[in-house]
Protein backbone atom coordinates (compact mmCIF):
# COMPACT_ATOMS: atom_id res chain seq x y z
CA UNK A 1 0.00 0.00 0.00
CA UNK A 2 1.61 3.45 -0.89
CA UNK A 3 1.55 5.93 1.60
CA UNK A 4 0.30 9.19 1.91
CA UNK A 5 3.61 10.53 2.22
CA UNK A 6 4.61 8.73 -1.13
CA UNK A 7 1.14 8.97 -3.26
CA UNK A 8 1.72 12.06 -5.59
CA UNK A 9 5.57 10.73 -6.87
CA UNK A 10 4.03 7.10 -7.76
CA UNK A 11 1.37 5.31 -8.77
CA UNK A 12 -0.98 6.13 -6.41
CA UNK A 13 -2.01 3.01 -4.49
CA UNK A 14 -4.74 0.30 -4.91
CA UNK A 15 -7.88 2.80 -6.12
CA UNK A 16 -5.75 4.92 -8.60
CA UNK A 17 -3.13 2.70 -9.40
CA UNK A 18 -4.56 3.50 -13.32
CA UNK A 19 -4.79 7.25 -12.81
CA UNK A 20 -2.68 9.71 -14.17
CA UNK A 21 -1.28 10.79 -10.49
CA UNK A 22 1.43 12.91 -11.49
CA UNK A 23 -0.72 15.34 -13.05
CA UNK A 24 -0.05 16.79 -9.60
CA UNK A 25 2.81 18.86 -8.64
CA UNK A 26 5.78 18.33 -9.59
CA UNK A 27 7.74 18.36 -7.02
CA UNK A 28 5.65 16.09 -4.62
CA UNK A 29 6.40 16.03 -0.80
CA UNK A 30 8.62 12.61 -0.19
CA UNK A 31 10.15 12.19 3.64
CA UNK A 32 12.42 9.63 1.87
CA UNK A 33 14.45 11.84 -0.16
CA UNK A 34 14.75 15.47 -0.52
CA UNK A 35 12.70 17.46 -3.24
CA UNK A 36 14.51 18.59 -6.38
CA UNK A 37 14.53 22.30 -6.29
CA UNK A 38 13.72 22.54 -9.83
CA UNK A 39 15.99 24.71 -12.81
CA UNK A 40 17.84 27.60 -11.38
CA UNK A 41 16.57 27.25 -8.07
CA UNK A 42 19.83 28.47 -6.62
CA UNK A 43 19.68 31.51 -8.99
CA UNK A 44 16.33 32.73 -7.57
CA UNK A 45 14.71 30.88 -10.49
CA UNK A 46 12.59 28.06 -10.83
CA UNK A 47 9.48 26.19 -12.29
CA UNK A 48 7.20 28.59 -13.94
CA UNK A 49 3.77 27.29 -12.44
CA UNK A 50 4.65 23.82 -12.01
CA UNK A 51 5.54 23.66 -8.78
CA UNK A 52 9.38 23.07 -7.24
CA UNK A 53 10.31 26.36 -5.57
CA UNK A 54 8.04 28.45 -7.23
CA UNK A 55 5.86 25.94 -4.37
CA UNK A 56 3.19 23.49 -4.85
CA UNK A 57 0.53 23.69 -7.83
CA UNK A 58 -1.40 21.12 -10.66
CA UNK A 59 1.34 20.39 -13.53
CA UNK A 60 1.26 23.21 -15.91
CA UNK A 61 -1.27 25.39 -14.27
CA UNK A 62 -4.17 22.60 -14.69
CA UNK A 63 -7.41 22.43 -13.21
CA UNK A 64 -9.80 20.69 -13.00
CA UNK A 65 -13.87 20.97 -15.16
CA UNK A 66 -16.43 22.68 -12.40
CA UNK A 67 -18.93 21.88 -14.69
CA UNK A 68 -18.48 18.61 -15.15
CA UNK A 69 -18.72 18.25 -11.45
CA UNK A 70 -21.98 20.37 -10.78
CA UNK A 71 -20.34 22.91 -8.28
CA UNK A 72 -17.50 25.74 -8.38
CA UNK A 73 -15.48 26.40 -5.26
CA UNK A 74 -15.33 29.88 -6.64
CA UNK A 75 -18.89 30.45 -6.45
CA UNK A 76 -19.27 28.18 -3.00
CA UNK A 77 -16.79 30.66 -1.39
CA UNK A 78 -19.75 33.77 -1.15
CA UNK A 79 -22.83 31.81 -1.37
CA UNK A 80 -25.24 31.70 1.47
CA UNK A 81 -28.27 29.45 1.50
CA UNK A 82 -31.42 31.60 3.18
CA UNK A 83 -33.87 29.02 2.44
CA UNK A 84 -37.59 29.58 1.43
CA UNK A 85 -39.41 31.76 4.06
CA UNK A 86 -42.12 32.33 5.45
CA UNK A 87 -44.25 33.63 8.86
CA UNK A 88 -46.08 31.23 10.95
CA UNK A 89 -47.63 33.14 13.81
CA UNK A 90 -45.49 36.12 13.57
CA UNK A 91 -42.17 33.91 13.41
CA UNK A 92 -39.98 33.19 10.60
CA UNK A 93 -39.73 30.07 9.08
CA UNK A 94 -36.62 28.91 6.74
CA UNK A 95 -37.66 25.61 4.73
CA UNK A 96 -35.16 23.64 2.78
CA UNK A 97 -34.55 20.65 1.36
CA UNK A 98 -31.40 18.61 0.77
CA UNK A 99 -30.47 15.74 -1.11
CA UNK A 100 -27.59 12.73 -0.41
CA UNK A 101 -26.46 11.98 -4.06
CA UNK A 102 -23.98 10.22 -4.99
CA UNK A 103 -21.37 11.57 -7.43
CA UNK A 104 -18.18 11.13 -8.69
CA UNK A 105 -16.17 14.33 -8.39
CA UNK A 106 -12.64 15.09 -10.30
CA UNK A 107 -10.70 16.41 -7.16
CA UNK A 108 -7.55 17.05 -9.15
CA UNK A 109 -7.03 16.87 -13.16
CA UNK A 110 -7.48 13.40 -13.94
CA UNK A 111 -8.17 11.93 -10.71
CA UNK A 112 -12.05 10.82 -10.03
CA UNK A 113 -13.09 10.75 -6.50
CA UNK A 114 -16.38 8.60 -5.33
CA UNK A 115 -18.24 11.53 -3.57
CA UNK A 116 -21.11 11.19 -1.19
CA UNK A 117 -22.36 14.77 -1.09
CA UNK A 118 -25.35 16.86 0.14
CA UNK A 119 -26.76 18.51 -2.64
CA UNK A 120 -24.20 17.27 -5.43
CA UNK A 121 -21.34 19.63 -3.94
CA UNK A 122 -18.15 19.28 -1.36
CA UNK A 123 -18.85 20.83 1.25
CA UNK A 124 -22.99 21.11 1.07
CA UNK A 125 -24.75 24.37 0.67
CA UNK A 126 -24.20 27.06 3.51
CA UNK A 127 -27.65 27.48 5.08
CA UNK A 128 -28.15 30.42 7.32
CA UNK A 129 -30.67 31.99 9.18
CA UNK A 130 -30.99 34.58 12.55
CA UNK A 131 -31.26 33.51 15.87
CA UNK A 132 -34.72 32.66 16.58
CA UNK A 133 -35.98 31.73 13.48
CA UNK A 134 -37.22 28.16 13.26
CA UNK A 135 -35.15 25.87 10.51
CA UNK A 136 -36.96 23.37 8.89
CA UNK A 137 -34.70 20.65 6.44
CA UNK A 138 -36.04 18.00 4.47
CA UNK A 139 -33.55 15.82 3.83
CA UNK A 140 -33.94 13.03 1.05
CA UNK A 141 -31.94 10.43 0.62
CA UNK A 142 -31.45 9.42 -3.26
CA UNK A 143 -28.02 7.73 -2.46
CA UNK A 144 -27.28 3.88 -2.36
CA UNK A 145 -25.89 4.12 1.70
CA UNK A 146 -28.11 5.07 4.53
CA UNK A 147 -27.12 8.55 5.67
CA UNK A 148 -28.58 11.41 8.43
CA UNK A 149 -28.31 15.07 8.85
CA UNK A 150 -26.22 15.87 12.58
CA UNK A 151 -26.51 19.42 12.82
CA UNK A 152 -24.09 21.28 15.27
CA UNK A 153 -26.55 23.31 18.06
CA UNK A 154 -28.91 23.08 20.26
CA UNK A 155 -32.08 20.94 19.35
CA UNK A 156 -34.42 18.13 21.17
CA UNK A 157 -32.90 14.70 20.82
CA UNK A 158 -35.68 13.34 18.17
CA UNK A 159 -33.67 16.36 15.71
CA UNK A 160 -29.88 14.91 16.63
CA UNK A 161 -30.21 12.78 13.34
CA UNK A 162 -27.43 9.50 14.87
CA UNK A 163 -28.73 6.16 14.24
CA UNK A 164 -31.25 4.59 16.47
CA UNK A 165 -32.64 8.44 18.62
CA UNK A 166 -35.33 9.73 17.18
CA UNK A 167 -36.22 8.98 13.05
CA UNK A 168 -32.62 7.46 13.26
CA UNK A 169 -31.07 6.60 10.13
CA UNK A 170 -32.37 7.59 6.73
CA UNK A 171 -32.14 4.89 4.55
CA UNK A 172 -32.13 4.78 0.24
CA UNK A 173 -35.19 6.22 -0.95
CA UNK A 174 -36.72 7.86 2.54
CA UNK A 175 -37.08 11.32 3.34
CA UNK A 176 -36.89 12.86 7.17
CA UNK A 177 -37.47 16.76 7.99
CA UNK A 178 -35.45 17.76 10.51
CA UNK A 179 -37.28 20.45 12.47
CA UNK A 180 -35.51 22.92 15.27
CA UNK A 181 -34.83 26.81 16.41
CA UNK A 182 -31.78 28.48 15.02
CA UNK A 183 -30.06 28.67 18.30
CA UNK A 184 -26.99 29.71 19.16
CA UNK A 185 -25.95 32.13 17.28
CA UNK A 186 -22.61 31.29 15.92
CA UNK A 187 -20.79 29.59 12.70
CA UNK A 188 -21.86 25.65 12.94
CA UNK A 189 -21.84 22.40 10.99
CA UNK A 190 -23.59 19.65 9.71
CA UNK A 191 -22.66 16.07 8.55
CA UNK A 192 -23.61 12.55 8.52
CA UNK A 193 -23.49 10.60 12.01
CA UNK A 194 -23.96 6.86 10.12
CA UNK A 195 -21.52 4.43 10.92
CA UNK A 196 -18.43 3.98 9.90
CA UNK A 197 -18.49 7.93 10.70
CA UNK A 198 -15.24 8.61 9.98
CA UNK A 199 -15.86 7.08 6.02
CA UNK A 200 -19.45 9.16 5.66
CA UNK A 201 -17.45 12.19 6.19
CA UNK A 202 -14.24 11.49 4.30
CA UNK A 203 -16.47 10.40 1.67
CA UNK A 204 -18.09 14.06 1.60
CA UNK A 205 -21.21 14.47 4.20
CA UNK A 206 -20.70 17.81 5.43
CA UNK A 207 -21.48 21.10 5.24
CA UNK A 208 -22.20 24.43 7.05
CA UNK A 209 -24.61 26.68 8.79
CA UNK A 210 -24.86 29.97 9.79
CA UNK A 211 -26.66 31.82 12.51
CA UNK A 212 -26.77 35.48 12.68
CA UNK A 213 -26.85 37.45 15.83
CA UNK A 214 -29.85 39.40 16.89
CA UNK A 215 -29.66 42.57 14.37
CA UNK A 216 -27.30 41.13 12.65
CA UNK A 217 -22.65 41.68 12.31
CA UNK A 218 -21.40 44.49 10.81
CA UNK A 219 -21.56 44.58 7.19
CA UNK A 220 -18.61 43.05 5.62
CA UNK A 221 -17.51 40.93 2.40
CA UNK A 222 -18.10 37.70 3.64
CA UNK A 223 -16.74 33.98 2.85
CA UNK A 224 -17.13 30.72 4.02
CA UNK A 225 -14.01 27.87 4.03
CA UNK A 226 -14.62 24.37 4.65
CA UNK A 227 -11.50 23.34 5.41
CA UNK A 228 -11.16 19.21 4.31
CA UNK A 229 -8.96 16.16 2.62
CA UNK A 230 -9.34 13.33 0.67
CA UNK A 231 -7.95 9.37 1.27
CA UNK A 232 -8.44 8.71 -2.66
CA UNK A 233 -6.47 5.40 -1.33
CA UNK A 234 -9.25 4.51 0.97
CA UNK A 235 -6.90 2.96 3.22
CA UNK A 236 -8.39 4.97 6.13
CA UNK A 237 -4.49 6.39 7.14
CA UNK A 238 -4.61 9.62 6.13
CA UNK A 239 -5.38 12.10 3.15
CA UNK A 240 -3.45 12.65 -0.14
CA UNK A 241 -5.15 15.83 -1.16
CA UNK A 242 -6.14 18.71 0.82
CA UNK A 243 -8.31 21.46 0.14
CA UNK A 244 -10.63 24.29 0.85
CA UNK A 245 -14.25 24.31 -0.44
CA UNK A 246 -14.01 21.26 -2.88
CA UNK A 247 -10.92 21.05 -5.05
CA UNK A 248 -7.11 21.64 -4.01
CA UNK A 249 -5.48 24.29 -5.14
CA UNK A 250 -8.36 26.54 -6.53
CA UNK A 251 -7.71 29.46 -4.85
CA UNK A 252 -3.85 29.47 -6.16
CA UNK A 253 -5.06 29.11 -9.97
CA UNK A 254 -8.18 32.01 -9.12
CA UNK A 255 -7.05 34.28 -6.20
CA UNK A 256 -10.19 35.46 -4.41
CA UNK A 257 -10.12 39.32 -5.07
CA UNK A 258 -10.91 41.76 -1.65
CA UNK A 259 -10.95 45.34 -0.94
CA UNK A 260 -7.78 47.31 0.32
CA UNK A 261 -9.54 48.53 3.74
CA UNK A 262 -13.21 46.68 3.69
CA UNK A 263 -13.56 44.31 6.22
CA UNK A 264 -13.41 40.79 5.29
CA UNK A 265 -15.00 37.81 7.66
CA UNK A 266 -14.17 34.29 6.89
CA UNK A 267 -16.47 31.55 8.03
CA UNK A 268 -14.28 29.07 8.88
CA UNK A 269 -14.89 25.30 9.63
CA UNK A 270 -12.47 22.25 10.02
CA UNK A 271 -13.97 19.23 8.93
CA UNK A 272 -10.70 17.09 8.21
CA UNK A 273 -10.92 13.38 8.54
CA UNK A 274 -7.73 11.13 9.63
CA UNK A 275 -5.66 13.73 10.30
CA UNK A 276 -6.15 15.21 14.09
CA UNK A 277 -5.96 19.47 13.22
CA UNK A 278 -5.96 21.83 10.95
CA UNK A 279 -4.89 25.36 10.90
CA UNK A 280 -5.24 28.77 9.03
CA UNK A 281 -2.62 31.13 8.39
CA UNK A 282 -2.43 34.36 6.77
CA UNK A 283 0.33 36.30 4.91
CA UNK A 284 1.50 39.65 6.01
CA UNK A 285 -2.10 40.90 7.87
CA UNK A 286 -3.54 39.41 11.47
CA UNK A 287 -7.36 39.15 12.10
CA UNK A 288 -9.20 38.90 15.13
CA UNK A 289 -10.74 35.55 15.70
CA UNK A 290 -14.48 34.73 17.00
CA UNK A 291 -14.14 31.13 18.40
CA UNK A 292 -17.02 29.26 17.14
CA UNK A 293 -18.58 32.76 16.98
CA UNK A 294 -21.08 32.57 19.41
CA UNK A 295 -19.53 35.85 21.19
CA UNK A 296 -19.20 39.31 19.52
CA UNK A 297 -15.68 40.08 21.18
CA UNK A 298 -12.41 38.51 19.52
CA UNK A 299 -10.80 36.09 21.38
CA UNK A 300 -7.24 36.96 19.89
CA UNK A 301 -6.16 38.95 17.14
CA UNK A 302 -3.61 36.57 15.56
CA UNK A 303 -2.29 35.68 11.90
CA UNK A 304 -2.69 31.60 12.62
CA UNK A 305 -5.04 29.69 14.73
CA UNK A 306 -5.26 25.97 15.02
CA UNK A 307 -8.40 23.59 14.41
CA UNK A 308 -9.71 20.14 15.49
CA UNK A 309 -12.14 18.18 13.51
CA UNK A 310 -15.58 19.83 14.18
CA UNK A 311 -14.12 23.29 15.28
CA UNK A 312 -14.83 26.80 13.54
CA UNK A 313 -14.64 30.50 13.70
CA UNK A 314 -15.07 33.35 12.21
CA UNK A 315 -11.87 35.56 11.21
CA UNK A 316 -12.22 38.93 10.64
CA UNK A 317 -9.49 41.10 8.39
CA UNK A 318 -8.48 44.62 6.82
CA UNK A 319 -6.00 44.68 4.35
CA UNK A 320 -4.26 48.00 4.36
CA UNK A 321 -1.36 47.10 1.58
CA UNK A 322 -2.90 46.07 -2.14
CA UNK A 323 -0.64 43.25 -3.68
CA UNK A 324 -1.31 39.18 -3.00
CA UNK A 325 -1.14 38.04 -0.29
CA UNK A 326 -1.19 33.66 0.54
CA UNK A 327 -3.42 31.75 3.09
CA UNK A 328 -2.57 28.54 3.91
CA UNK A 329 -2.74 25.49 6.29
CA UNK A 330 0.64 26.19 8.55
CA UNK A 331 1.34 22.25 7.93
CA UNK A 332 3.79 22.60 5.32
CA UNK A 333 2.20 18.95 4.16
CA UNK A 334 -1.08 19.77 4.09
CA UNK A 335 -0.63 22.90 2.12
CA UNK A 336 1.95 21.47 -0.75
CA UNK A 337 -1.12 18.89 -0.64
CA UNK A 338 -3.20 21.68 -1.81
CA UNK A 339 -4.54 23.46 1.06
CA UNK A 340 -3.22 26.87 -0.21
CA UNK A 341 -4.44 29.79 -1.73
CA UNK A 342 -3.45 33.64 -2.52
CA UNK A 343 -5.78 36.83 -1.69
CA UNK A 344 -5.83 39.52 -4.31
CA UNK A 345 -6.24 42.59 -2.50
CA UNK A 346 -7.22 45.57 -5.05
CA UNK A 347 -7.57 49.20 -4.52
CA UNK A 348 -11.45 50.26 -3.52
CA UNK A 349 -12.81 53.31 -1.14
CA UNK A 350 -12.07 52.33 2.47
CA UNK A 351 -14.51 51.33 4.74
Amino acid sequence: MTSRRRFLAGAGGVALAALPVRAFADNPPDHHSPPDPGPGAGSGGGHSAMGGANGATFRGGAGVDHAANGFDPRTLLREFDYGTVSTENGRTVRDWTIRAEDRDIEVAPGVVFPAWTFNGSIPGPTLRATAGDLMRVRFVNDSEHPHTMHFHGIHPADMDGVPMVGRGIISPGEEFTYVFDAEPFGLHLYHCHVGPLAEHIARGMYGTFIVDPPGGRPPADEMIMVQHGYNTTFDGEGNQLYAVNGIPFVYMNDPIQVRRGELVRIYLVNILEYDPINSFHLHGNFFDYYPTGTRLEPSEFTDTVIQAQGQRGICEIRFPYPGKFMFHAHKSEFADLGWMGFFDVVDGAES
